[in-house]
C-alpha cells in the first residue's frame, strides 16, 4: 500500500519516552496501513532503545521500520528518517512527544483528501501544545490570526508573525520530496538544528495549508531538556553553529522572492542571533564573546543587509548593549529570547 504519511522518530537513549510517542501514532491513526512509522536509533548505548525499535517492527512490519545508525546527533537521524521515508508527507516527532489522538485523525483525513485530489500542497501547518511539567498547565500555539484557516494559501497571503510567534518544527507536515529537495545541511552532534528545518526548506513551499488542530504535543520543563536555561548556555556554540548553516542557506534579499516570506524568514533570523547574543554573553566559555564577534563579522562579510537587518534592528540593538547603559533592555531581549526557545 502507498504511504499517505512518514513519522519520523529520532532515538537517543529514549527508552523511557519512546513507547508512548509510538503508541500515539498507532491508536490515533486506528493503526492504518496507509501510515508509516520510521524510529531512528541514533546509536543509543545506555538502554534498550535499539532492541525496543527492533521489537515495534517486528510487531507491526506493514507500518514501521526501524533504522539504526552511528550516533550523529538529533539532526543527522531525523534526515535519517527522511532519506527511509516512503510516505508522501513527513512529519517529525521527538521521541518525548506525543499526538492528540483527534488531531492526527483530521490531519490524515486531509493529507488523504490532497491525495485523491491532486493538490500539490508542500506544507501542512498545525497548532502543538506545551505541556508544562511544573503546574501542569497547558499552552496552546496556534496561528488563526496569522495564516488562512482551511484552505490552500501562498506566502503572498499570511499575516503578521509576532516576535514571539513562529512556524517551529512542531508544527509542520512537509511534501517529503519537497523537503528532500531543500538538501538539508544538518551538522552533527548539535542541538537546536529544528530552526534549519523550520527555515531552510520554506522558499521551496508554493502551496501551504493551515488545518487547526491542536495535534503535537511536548512537554516542558524537565531540568535536563535542550531549552532549559542553564543547559542552553552551556551549548551556545550549538547556536553559532546553526546561524551560520541558516544564514549560508540564502541571500535573503537576492534569493527569496516572496516579500512576505523573506521579511518572516529575516524576523526569524533575527531571533536566532539575538538567542546567540544574548547567551554569549550569559556564558563562562572565556572565549565567548571573541566569537560571537566574528559571528557577526562574518555574517557582515557575508550578506551586509542581512547583517544590518538582524544587528541594528530594535532585537538586535536590544540584545547587544554593553554595561550597565543595556542592562534593562538587554533583559528584554533576553525575555524575547525566551519565548523563542520555549521556556514559557
Amino acid at each position: 500500500m502507498e504511504k499517505t504519511i512518514t513519522f519520523g522518530i529520532p532515538c537517543y537513549n529514549a527508552a523511557a519516552y519512546m513507547d508512548k510517542c509510538i503508541t500515539s501514532i498507532l491508536e490515533g491513526s486506528g493503526y492504518a496501513e496507509d501510515v508509516e512509522i520510521v524510529i531512528v536509533d541514533d546509536g543509543s548505548t545506555k538502554d534498550d532503545t535499539p532492541q525496543k525499535a527492533d521489537d515495534w517492527a517486528k510487531r507491526y512490519p506493514n507500518i514501521i521500520r526501524a533504522v539504526h545508525q552511528e550516533n550523529g546527533g538529533h539532526g543527522k537521524a531525523v534526515m535519517a528518517a527522511v532519506g527511509a521515508a516512503q510516505g508522501a508527507y513527513f512529519k517529525n516527532i521527538d521521541s518525548d512527544d506525543w499526538f492528540d489522538a483527534e488531531a492526527l485523525q483530521r490531519l490524515l483525513t486531509t493529507l488523504r483528501r490532497f491525495d485523491e485530489l491532486g493538490d500539490n500542497v508542500d506544507l501542512v501547518i498545525t497548532n502543538y501544545v506545551y505541556e508544562h511539567v511544573e503546574d501542569g498547565t497547558q499552552n496552546v500555539v496556534d496561528y488563526r490570526h496569522v495564516l488562512p484557516v482551511g484552505r490552500v494559501f501562498t506566502w503572498s497571503d499570511i499575516g503578521h508573525f509576532k516576535k514571539t510567534q513562529y512556524l517551529l518544527m512542531h508544527a509542520l507536515t512537509y511534501r517529503t520530496k519537497t523537503l528532500r529537495a531543500a538538501n538539508l545541511q544538518m551538522p552533527a552532534h548539535t542541538f537546536y538544528v529544528d530552526n534549519i528545518y523550520a527555515y531552510v526548506p520554506f522558499p521551496r513551499c508554493h502551496n501551504l495549508y493551515y488545518l487547526d488542530v491542536d495535534l503535537y504535543r511536548y512537554f516542558i520543563g524537565r531540568e535536563d531538556q535542550s531549552v532549559n536555561d542553564a543547559v542552553l548556555t552551556s551549548r551556545v556554540d550549538h547556536y553559532w553553529r546553526v546561524a551560520r548553516v541558516m544564514w549560508e542557506a540564502y541571500h535573503l534579499y537576492d534569493d527569496v522572492q516572496p516579500r512576505k516570506l523573506r521579511e518572516y524568514m529575516m524576523s526569524y533570523f533575527t531571533i536566532i542571533m539575538a538567542i546567540c547574543s544574548v547567551f554569549s554573553k550569559k556564558s563562562d566559555r572565556p572565549d565567548a564573546e571573541e566569537q560571537l564577534q566574528k559571528l557577526w563579522d562574518d555574517l557582515k562579510a557575508y550578506d551586509p543587509k542581512m547583517y544590518r537587518r538582524a544587528r541594528h534592528g530594535v532585537v538586535g540593538i536590544a540584545t547587544n548593549l554593553p554595561g550597565l547603559v543595556g542592562k534593562d533592555i538587554t533583559l528584554w531581549g533576553y525575555r524575547v529570547a525566551q519565548k523563542h526557545v520555549k521556556f514559557n
